[in-house]
């Protein structure tokens, strides 16, 4: 691990803001890290409010998607809303689809299948509007680039809205309207927004034209956070306050679907953390085995017996996408080492009958594993299928761009990406994005970093202190849950380890005579030889909570120990 603490703040502005906050230097100096440096934006942070949302209006093509489909309603005609299989895409259409629906009958949803349409809006989803008499399709976290898509259903009178967060090509859809803050002509005031958030600025724009505030749609701001949490993107700005609100929403009166996975697992509240690792996974899991379909069949779903029992079979999904998930990973381990690329600065990997749903978590595990940019492909119908992982710091679908001549199709971000490719390009291809990344990446993005805000003395460590930490929260990219360095830190006696063959590292210590905290390092058992016998060490580590038999104390959770 690199440990990397992050530039301090002059002593200056910590001074200031300390003294406008009334608060100490340490909080001061976590704040100023964030880009927090008055009482006002320190207000914005620490008190979100739905009033800091801005006007939906400011997004370009608003006007148009509004009109239009106040136009559609008005002349009775089917709305297709249509979104991609994954989180993001099954919530966004939930939320479009149960909104729409709440005043209006002639809605129906539609999301492709992963393995017979891919990524994306596909020919047959056209065809589908077609057939049944739609002249209007909503598209959700994809359609930016889907050009051809969309003239293809302009020749069947069928009109596209395209609410998308993904980066633009060059060219862009012949759509009625296009929604994507990262339109560079775009001027809506915050560009993060995932595809969910996105739909729900839509929304927020056709409830103002009924009179109604951002205040009538909390109901809807479970799904929202649900996506945000999932996909990734930055807790700041806008999906800082839409994630507060909808985390509320979640642990308070969350819609039917979303109480029945939580009831699934006996969770009492939910962190974003808990989202990410306990709600999103189940319902990515419909999409990866079976069918994006039962998701939004569970999301939309007002009866709770119906509810409970999409949930159950949800639940099942799940379990058999973690098993494929291991083996799958397994298998692609072992073909990195029998090729003997363990010194190569990417990890590509090919098994034609790998499942298309779990690739994209396999490519996640590689990179844990060797940490560099890495793509897992499978066969998927005439042609390769891939998912794509980075390592931070490192744009890949600016790496696959410089291999755009042996791609048929790709999209995505900075750190994950999708795209398809012919199979005799493969070993081309393989052979190119090596070639790229061994030219374009810094050579220490490829050593795993630890980023630490601050360094801490553990006399510090107070419950006050903790207090003003979880207000911090909602945490995720761009407000990361502080991470603090302790130098000289010696263990008390109890070093242990402990968990399924002792991989986990248990101990209780204290610096230059401090009171003694505990303290927990996953999968750091085999470092337990650096903290016995009281040997001083240096600790990365986080605050947290330990609750045993009614307790509350507080331990440190430890990232890395040298």
């Amino acid at each position: 691990m690199r440990w990397t603490i992050k530039p301090k703040p002059t002593q200056e502005a910590v001074d200031q803001l300390s003294k406008e906050l009334n608060v100490d230097d340490l909080v001061s100096h976590l704040l100023l890290q964030r880009g927090i440096t008055n009482y006002e934006e320190a207000k914005h942070f620490f008190r979100p409010e739905l009033e800091h949302l801005h006007d939906p209006f400011l997004m370009k093509g608003m006007q148009k998607a509004v009109e239009r489909i106040e136009l559609a309603i008005e002349n009775q005609e089917n709305i297709l809303v249509y979104g991609d299989y994954d989180v993001d895409g099954t919530t966004s259409v939930a939320l479009m689809a149960s909104f729409l629906q709440e005043s209006y009958p002639n809605v129906a949803t539609y999301i492709p299948d992963r393995y017979e349409e891919g990524y994306g809006v596909s020919f047959q989803g056209i065809d589908y509007a077609e057939d049944n008499d739609i002249s209007l399709i909503i598209a959700l976290d994809c359609g930016i680039k889907a050009i051809d898509k969309v003239a293809y259903a302009s020749e069947k009178s069928i009109d596209f809205i395209i609410c998308d967060h993904h980066r633009p090509g060059d060219n862009l859809p012949e759509a009625v309207a296009i929604l994507d803050p990262k339109q560079e002509d775009c001027s809506y005031p915050y560009k993060e927004l995932c595809g969910c958030g996105v739909g729900f600025k839509l929304i927020q724009a056709l409830a103002s034209r009924k009179g109604k505030t951002v205040e009538d749609l909390i109901t809807y701001l479970d799904l929202v956070a649900t996506a945000i949490a999932a996909d990734i993107v930055p807790i700041t700005g806008e999906n800082r306050v839409l994630a507060h609100f909808g985390l509320q929403v979640i642990n308070a009166s969350p819609r039917i679907g979303i109480q029945a996975l939580i009831d699934q697992v006996k969770k009492r509240t939910l962190t974003i953390t808990d989202v990410v690792f306990i709600i999103a996974p189940r319902i990515n899991a419909a999409g990866r085995m079976k069918h994006g379909q039962h998701a939004v069949a569970l999301l939309t779903e007002t009866d709770w017996n119906t509810a409970k029992q999409y949930a159950q079979e949800i639940e099942s999904f799940n379990a058999e996408r973690r098993n494929l998930d291991q083996e799958t990973t397994e298998a692609a381990l072992l073909q990195i080492q029998e090729n003997a690329e363990e010194n190569r600065f990417t990890s590509v990997v090919y098994n034609e009958n790998w499942h298309k749903g779990v690739i994209g978590i396999v490519a996640s595990r590689l990179t844990e594993t060797y940490y560099r940019p890495t793509l897992v492909f499978t066969k998927s119908g005439d042609k390769l299928s891939a998912s794509a992982r980075s390592v931070k710091g490192f744009d890949i679908y600016n790496a696959l761009e410089g291999c755009s001549d042996c791609i048929e199709q790709f999209g995505g971000h900075m750190y994950a990406a999708g795209l398809t490719l012919l199979e005799e390009q493969y070993e081309t291809f393989k052979q190119q994005f090596e070639k790229v990344v061994a030219e374009t990446i810094e050579p220490h993005l490829l050593q795993p970093e630890i980023s630490i805000d601050a360094q801490l003395d553990l006399s510090q460590i107070t419950p006050k202190l903790m207090r003003i930490l979880k207000q911090f929260a909602p945490f995720g990219p761009g407000n990361m849950t502080p991470v603090f360095m302790a130098e000289g830190v010696q263990d008390t006696g109890y070093a242990k380890g402990v968990g399924e063959d002792e991989k986990h590292l248990k101990a209780s210590v204290s610096q230059n005579g401090s009171m003694p905290i505990g303290a927990i390092g996953f999968n750091l058992g085999n470092k337990l030889n650096l903290v016995t016998e009281k040997k001083p060490f240096d600790a990365v580590f986080s605050l947290d909570e330990n609750e045993w038999n009614g307790t509350v104390s507080l331990q440190l959770k430890l990232r890395d120990i040298r």
